[in-house]
């Protein structure tokens, strides 16, 4: 039986059932007034943002050589890039670069010239701090940047695909790391701090490689765990419907002192493949996902006696996703003649990494700029966000 329109009852309840209604939508008009951003991001943009480092300093001028530069060639001798893919009319990207070249042209890729963490020296360890830290210093936080960002959202989660949990993404109870199961008990920590001690010679570091993978580490990509596979299962967790927002992968091996004509063609089509199988990892999320390939510095503009790089400043780095607005170059570049060089050696920052992340964060993820400021980048109010980088 129906209850009547008349009994009070039933007059309490609809009563009741409006001012939960009203209570409901006040909470929800609240909640967007407080956090406009962060619900937006929330509730529908489901957007997704994976983080790749490249640990040892790549070479950004071998990876996007400025090809119609005059003293391009002066400084680099006989390591100048060979038939490089020119992408416009002063660079071109690395012939290894073949299915980052069709993402460029595809208008997915935005290459970022003469980029750096606040940190201007050389050192790998205290640059790599500094750029995990997010702050203007080496040790200048006990956690890192994305896992701020973690603690600061909701309730998303983050992935990074490491043997142990990255400086970048620790802070937060909703950050893990996976990695697949070493054959053998052998410490992962260990093999990363030993590898920049055999990078510098290129005998030693082909057979630490070896033995790294042999062990699980990704280094050649012949079989173990190498950067496209890593960079695979993390789009693949993540392009899950409740997979991470937020991801993390790294890869080694990038200090080039000698030699690094083979070195980099080896590493650089690892990583064309790594954002190849990132975006088939993504799969229909690709249109609101972003990739950001960076690395700790940049190499001296000059070749060195050994046909490799020394430590430099200024570097680059990539975004990738169906989310950028890419065909372009970003970035302010500063040139490489001897005046136009940082100490005369290296190619001068213009840009501080701390902007791009800044502006990822608050124009995709959807992260409050107070918030960014303040928790995630705290001191860094006077940078100025990175401009039109994102797909409308």
């Amino acid at each position: 039986m129906g209850r009547d329109a008349n009994d009070p009852s039933a007059a309490m309840s609809a009563l009741e059932r409006q001012r939960r209604g009203l209570l409901a939508g006040f909470g929800a008009s609240a909640l967007l007034t407080l956090f406009p951003r962060i619900t937006a991001a929330a509730g529908g943009a489901d957007t997704r943002f994976l983080l790749v480092l490249l640990r040892g300093g790549l070479d950004g001028l071998h990876l996007l050589p400025p090809y119609a530069e005059p003293a391009y060639a002066t400084l680099r001798r006989d390591g100048v890039v060979a038939d490089p893919i020119r992408i416009d009319g002063l660079f071109g990207l690395h012939p290894a670069m073949q299915q980052s070249a069709a993402m460029y042209r595809a208008g997915q890729l935005l290459p970022l010239v003469a980029v750096a963490p606040p940190y201007r020296q050389r050192s790998h360890f205290d640059a790599q701090d500094c750029l995990e830290n997010g702050t203007a210093t080496p040790n200048g936080a006990r956690d890192g940047w994305l896992g701020r960002c973690v603690r600061a959202m909701p309730s998303e989660s983050a992935l990074a695909v490491a043997a142990v949990m990255p400086l970048a993404m620790r802070g937060s109870d909703r950050a893990s790391n996976w990695w697949p199961p070493l054959p053998r008990p052998v410490d992962p920590q260990l093999l990363q701090q030993l590898q920049p001690l055999y990078a510098a010679d290129a005998r030693l570091s082909e057979t630490f490689e070896r033995s790294a993978a042999s062990a699980g580490m990704p280094r050649d990509g012949k079989g173990a765990f190498a950067l496209p596979e890593a960079m695979r299962v993390a789009a693949q967790r993540m392009g899950a419907a409740d997979g991470p927002r937020i991801g993390f992968v790294e890869d080694s091996g990038w200090d080039s002192h000698r030699n690094q004509a083979p070195q980099l063609q080896r590493k650089l089509a690892e990583l064309d493949q790594g954002l190849a199988a990132a975006r088939d990892g993504f799969g229909a999320l690709w249109p609101r996902t972003v990739v950001a390939v960076v690395t700790e510095f940049g190499r001296t503009a000059a070749l060195n006696g050994t046909e490799g790089t020394d430590h430099g400043t200024g570097g680059m780095a990539l975004l990738c996703g169906g989310a950028v607005r890419g065909g372009r170059i970003g970035g302010d570049w500063p040139g490489l003649s001897p005046s136009q060089l940082n100490e005369g050696r290296d190619l001068r920052a213009t840009t501080d990494l701390r902007a791009v992340f800044k502006s990822v964060l608050s124009e995709h993820l959807g992260l409050a700029e107070a918030a960014v400021e303040s928790g995630v980048f705290p001191d860094s109010r006077a940078l100025p966000p990175l401009r039109s980088w994102r797909r409308a």
